[in-house]
């Protein structure tokens, strides 16, 4: 009997090997013959599924913001929801840096990142905040957590004492940030992000009227999503 005829492509597959690939390499490195390349397949090929490598950067931005969970928001009170979503966010991007610029440009027609933008919108104007403050809380959080995942502040300190001992006197344990990555650079997200809902929480008194008290969450949740 013959062998059944196997595709040898997909879209899933495509967006798969293209997220490596500028995982790996940075956005630059991604073209259509370069991909082709290594699905081992030609060119031509790809345009059965996508029209142009703006689509498949597209399609890749979208799977990764469709990692994030949107899920909180209805659930919970506007404040916690934020939080919740902004660390959900942050991890989806850091795990791929590379891609951040592009996802900066804003959604566009991709149907993940038109979700999120929903759903956080909503959640602020049904919790009161007037639509051109839901829209300037957005924009916020958005640059706020696209900017953090773009690199991380404790790696930007060379491990080398001397340098800072000599010139820097404020600076002579800079060379130890490195050491604790994680820790510097998830801790200044989160003094960030608190420092801005509790601003925030100020404006809303303002703008809208007093603020509901959050009820309690369970820790299990919080331990689940923000770590």
């Amino acid at each position: 009997m013959p062998r059944p005829r196997q595709a040898l492509l997909t879209r899933e597959r495509i967006i798969e090997v293209a997220a490596a690939l500028v995982d790996a390499e940075g956005l630059a490195a991604l073209s259509t013959r370069r991909l082709a390349a290594e699905l081992g397949v030609r060119g031509p090929s790809l345009y059965n599924h996508f029209a142009t490598k703006e689509e498949i950067l597209a399609a890749v931005a979208d799977s990764i913001t469709g990692r994030v969970d949107i899920s909180v928001f209805g659930r919970h009170d506007w404040r916690t929801a934020l939080r919740l979503w902004a660390h959900s966010y942050r991890a989806a991007l850091a795990a791929h840096p590379n891609i951040v610029p592009f996802l900066a440009q804003g959604p566009g027609r991709r149907p993940a990142a038109l979700a999120m933008a929903d759903a956080v919108y909503g959640a602020l104007v049904d919790a009161g905040w007037p639509p051109a403050r839901a829209t300037h809380i957005g924009a916020t959080m958005r640059y706020f957590v696209a900017g953090s995942a773009l690199g991380s502040f404790a790696r930007g300190f060379v491990e080398d004492p001397q340098l800072y001992a000599e010139q820097y006197p404020h600076l002579t344990q800079a060379h130890r940030l490195a050491e604790h990555q994680q820790q510097v650079d998830e801790g200044a997200f989160a003094l960030g992000l608190d420092a801005l809902i509790d601003g925030l929480g100020r404006i809303y008194e303002t703008v809208v009227g007093p603020l509901p008290p959050l009820p309690p969450e369970p820790d299990a949740y919080y331990s689940q999503n923000l770590h």
